[in-house]
């Protein structure tokens, strides 16, 4: 038997930073080749793009991430901003 789960916590449980992710869209030298990492490389790369390029790129997951009750597996824009709004902490050891 599977026990339901109610409340706040159900709407957005935990996102699996390690799945893999293409992010799309994004000139890489002379070529626009989706580069496929992990959901939180995915993000943190796309954080690091000018605004022009952000608006334009689009990142497909691996399986659907669920935000405020809403499983999407392919965001564009403001979608991935979110995500990144919900980014953990990096490592320090990842910092430097």
């Amino acid at each position: 038997m599977t026990e339901a789960t109610w409340g706040e916590g159900a709407k957005t449980p935990g996102i699996d930073w390690r799945m893999s992710a293409a992010l799309e869209n994004v000139p890489r030298g002379d070529t626009d080749v989706a580069e496929v990492t992990s959901l939180e490389g995915a993000v943190r790369a796309w954080m690091a793009l000018d605004t022009a390029h952000r608006t334009a790129a689009t990142l497909t997951t691996e399986h659907g991430v669920q935000i405020d009750g809403v499983s999407n597996q392919s965001f564009a824009g403001e979608g991935i901003a979110v995500l990144a709004e919900r980014l953990p902490p990096r490592a320090a050891a990842e910092q430097d």
